[in-house]
């Protein structure tokens, strides 16, 4: 509920001031706005008001053919909030969009209209909504720095190397080797690797292995298997979580920081503690399989559901075995030292003013990293990863924390901005494309093809949403 919560707060947040920028350029061009609903309201509005000679009038939960005394009042706008938390609009006077259909308009064009506007007038009041959420996206960012700093963990603070998944074992990588350079580029952090070899599809990886320098050459379908390995392993974790509804569902890890397994505290009368395992323990065997960080032991754990096995560990210097028996879980009950406690973490704090360009640097590079990762979409993999409210919503935590909610939202505001930007007709960057065929021609399309481009384009959007939502439904029971 709080994760729904988060992402309906986000989202109409996000839909409002996309909005809020078509209607101020609109009104800078004195371009009547009809109406402006956040959400969807088909056949029934939850508010409506209008302001009629000097006063504002409001009508709850009414059917949206209740307006013929309003209707005498073209030159306000209608304000309100729809039952469908599914987006929301702005309706322009003299546009075609989803709100007018062709014959809707009037013989000749009014003055107040959208369409009796010159070209770049009417490309602003199309780009109002997408530099809106651009900017504010920005803003958003900005906001974060100045208020939190920005914590970075780069690679060579990370003394131990990394743990790699048995994906990037295949292409050459062994555990604990220490990344130099990626296409003769030095990575910062851990997501500058995994953009790089998985988003952007570098391939040359020079290690240092030991004392010795290795050279690895990347597989060009790396992204594509990284794709399939996680929708295999995330359908695995969802039908253990059917079959027992108290199963912690985890994550599949690519490649992170090679973390040893020392215990932080044992929770009482759980598997670790009959075991005899106490704080400051460091396991390094399961059974007779060497295990030299966490999520080694937590791999090899997972192979013995409901059975007996033996531990290897540390105590003060010492090497010593225990016996414990694994229910379901495949869990210990221990909590385990994180990365913090290791690796030293650099943070910078910013004023005010050193914030503007750190957050527009960091929003900027956000969105080059999405429309990089959107090439991903265009594969069988890619496809299939698609995810809709289900998938954003579980993107949010579970708990209720305000850092990590702007930030989530100034990601899909940027996300949003890009979404619009595409040329597709009945978004923000179909209108666009028109435009500047428009300008480039002198010839403006005609009401009756634009409205029938729009038609195609919200059908195609129709389809995507079907496809992305019913992939959330789908990983729901299968």
């Amino acid at each position: 509920m709080i994760q729904a919560l988060q992402l309906i707060l986000a989202l109409s947040f996000l839909v409002l001031i996309h909005e809020l920028g078509h209607f101020t350029f609109a009104k800078i061009f004195h371009v009547r706005v009809e109406k402006f609903y956040l959400f969807f309201n088909p056949w029934v509005s939850l508010v409506r008001m209008k302001k009629i000679e000097g006063k504002w009038h409001f009508k709850f939960l009414t059917r949206n053919s209740d307006d013929d005394e309003w209707n005498k009042y073209p030159e306000t706008t209608e304000w309100g909030i729809g039952w469908l938390p599914l987006g929301g609009y702005c309706a322009i006077g003299g546009m075609v969009d989803e709100t007018h259909k062709s014959e809707d308009l009037a013989a000749e064009p009014q003055p107040w209209e959208f369409r009796s506007k010159p070209a770049w007038q009417r490309m602003l009041i199309i780009l109002g909504g997408i530099l809106v959420n651009f900017i504010g996206a920005l803003v958003i960012f900005s906001m974060l720095l100045w208020q939190w700093g920005k914590d970075e963990m780069p690679l060579s603070n990370i003394d131990n190397g990394l743990y790699y998944s048995e994906l990037l074992q295949q292409e050459g990588f062994r555990q604990q080797d220490k990344i130099l350079s990626i296409d003769g580029q030095e990575p910062n952090e851990l997501n500058d690797v995994v953009q790089w070899i998985i988003i952007e599809g570098k391939r040359d990886v020079r290690v240092l292995r030991g004392t010795d320098t290795v050279s690895l050459r990347m597989s060009e379908d790396l992204g594509s298997r990284y794709l399939a390995i996680q929708n295999d392993y995330d359908r695995a974790e969802r039908e253990k979580q059917r079959q027992d509804r108290q199963y912690q569902r985890t994550r599949y890890v690519l490649i992170q920081e090679y973390v040893p397994f020392v215990i932080d505290s044992v929770m009482p009368e759980n598997v670790g503690d009959l075991a005899g395992l106490q704080k400051g323990d460091s396991i390094v065997r399961i059974d007779s399989v060497y295990c030299g960080c966490q999520a080694e032991v937590m791999n090899e754990l997972r192979l013995h559901p409901m059975d007996s096995i033996s531990i290897g560990y540390y105590r003060a210097g010492q090497y010593r075995t225990a016996h414990a028996f694994l229910g379901d879980q495949c869990k210990l009950g221990v909590i385990m030292k994180t990365k913090y406690d290791f690796y030293p973490v650099n943070h910078t704090d910013y004023s005010f003013l050193q914030s503007i360009p750190a957050g527009i640097q960091y929003g900027w590079d956000l969105l080059v990293m999405y429309v990089k990762q959107f090439r991903l979409v265009f594969t069988k993999e890619g496809a299939q990863s698609l995810g809709g409210f289900g998938a954003i919503g579980s993107m949010f935590p579970s708990f209720w924390n305000w850092q990590a909610f702007w930030h989530m939202t100034g990601f899909l505001s940027i996300i949003l901005a890009f979404m619009n930007f595409l040329p597709i007709p009945a978004l923000d960057g179909g209108y666009i494309l028109f435009l500047l065929v428009e300008m480039i021609t002198r010839r403006k399309p005609s009401d009756k093809f634009l409205e029938k481009a729009n038609s195609i384009g919200f059908w195609l959007l129709i389809l995507l949403l079907v496809v992305a939502n019913g992939n959330d439904i789908l990983k729901l029971f299968f």
